[in-house]
Formats: C-alpha cells, structure tokens, sequence
C-alpha cells in the first residue's frame, strides 16, 4: 500500500518557522545594542513588536501556512506578557500538554483542527447514496460529530472517523458509547490505511495536505466512489461537484474516481 514520505525535520515548517523567529531575534537585538550605543534606549515592548512583525513578514514571504504569520507575530509578545505578569512555570507545562494532545503531528501533517459545521454535515448527507449501504471514512474527524450525523442518517451504513491527535480521539470515543452503532473511531495516520474498502471519503485538512491525499485516493479508491473535500480544491484537477452549504462560506468539492 502506498504511503506519502515524511517530509526531512530541517524542512518542516514549524523548523523554519523557529529559524526564523530565531533570526528575528538577532536582528532585534542587533538594532537595540546598535541604537544604546548612542544613548537611545528602546522599549521592551517596541522590541517585542518589531520582532514579532519581522518574523510574520518572512513567514508570509517563505509562503508557510496561513496560520504561522500570525502565531510568528504574536509568540514573541506573548512571551514577553507572561514574563511581566510573573506567571507560574507550572502554566506553560499544561498549555504546552493540551495543545499537544490536540495538535499532535501537526508540524508533520500542516493540518491544523479544522472542525466543520453543522450545514457542512447537512450538505453532505444529501450527496451520499441512500439505495445501497455504503463504508464511508471521515479522514480527521476531530471530535466525530460529523461521523455520528451520517451513521445517524442512515442506519444501514458503516461510518468511520480516523483522527491522529490524541484528544480528539479520546473525546470522539467517548462520545460513540451515545452515538449510533455504526460508526467508530480509530486512531492513527491516514496513510496507513487502504482507501479501497470505501464507498465515500471526506476530508476537511488544508490546502498543503490534498496533493498527497489525491495522489493516494486516485491509487487507491475504487471506480464509481467519491472523495470529498471541504474548502480546499485538489491542485490542476476540476471537482465533478462543487456545493455551498452557506452562502458567506467554502465550497463542498468532490471527484468521482
């Protein structure tokens, strides 16, 4: 069964984004001495800024993800907020562990958790085919209540949801014990499973993730099934279906295989 490759750790965007926020500090720090040698003494928080701002601008110049320019601004500020109120060290480690657990692999994958709406899940039901049972996966099922919409839609189905960060899976677990009896969740990578025992599969990941998710799906997937797509469109290939569920929000995409 075909895998994509990892990407090398030296490429991985959250990487460069420490190398860059890095080279930002030594310029920043650069200009203050330069400037205290002539008697001008800077702020802290006119640093922090300039720092921050620094960062985000070759960020968005290197073209990481959307989010990384603003976590770029903002990270140097925020350090510099929680040094001047004295907050506990003991805070960091459980912010740290949390977002680990929801966050997990994202600096691997560069999909963040992206949790769709209710009018997303409405959309989609309609587009599922109802004169037969079906296998449909939920490739990042975050918290699993799209899974458990579909399987509650239509009983003679089997509903999958697979999520790799560790709480979300934990908190989708829980959650199926109430939930209709044809659908699960399982955690893991994606990639470790064969797309071919599916009629239907959803994806709402991010737009750096749908080339090796359609490189797969194309490989893998049966004639006659569909891959679905939230938001974000496969690279130079046209979708057979393009749906808004809202009219101020993303397009549904999908390609029959």
């Amino acid at each position: 069964m075909p895998t994509s490759q990892k990407m090398p750790w030296w490429r991985l965007p959250a990487f460069q984004a420490l190398l860059i926020q890095c080279g930002s500090l030594a310029l920043v720090l650069a200009f203050s001495l330069s400037v205290r040698a002539i008697g001008v003494d800077v702020p802290l928080a006119g640093l922090l800024i300039c720092q921050g701002a620094i960062a985000a601008a070759v960020s968005y110049m290197r073209q990481l993800a959307p989010w990384w320019p603003y976590i770029q601004f903002f990270f140097p500020i925020a350090l510099g907020a929680t040094q001047a109120l004295h907050l506990p060290s003991e805070i960091f480690l459980v912010c740290f562990l949390l977002l680990a657990a929801l966050f997990w692999s994202t600096f691997h994958t560069q999909v963040p958790f992206y949790p769709s709406r209710r009018s997303v899940w409405v959309a989609l039901a309609g587009l599922l085919p109802h004169d037969r049972p079906l296998a449909m996966l939920d490739v990042g099922s975050g918290l699993g209540g799209l899974t458990r919409y579909l399987a509650a839609c239509q009983p003679n189905g089997q509903f999958t949801g697979i999520e790799v960060a560790p709480l979300l899976w934990l908190l989708s677990r829980f959650r199926q014990f109430v939930g209709p009896g044809n659908c699960r969740f399982i955690r893991g990578d994606y990639n470790r499973l064969n797309f071919a025992q599916y009629d239907v599969l959803f994806a709402y990941l991010s737009g750096a993730a749908m080339p090796a998710l359609w490189e797969k799906a194309r490989l893998e997937m049966r004639p006659g099934t569909l891959l679905l797509s939230y938001e974000f469109q496969i690279p130079e290939i046209s979708p057979h279906i393009r749906l808004l569920p809202e009219s101020d929000g993303p397009f549904l995409y999908g390609w029959y295989m």
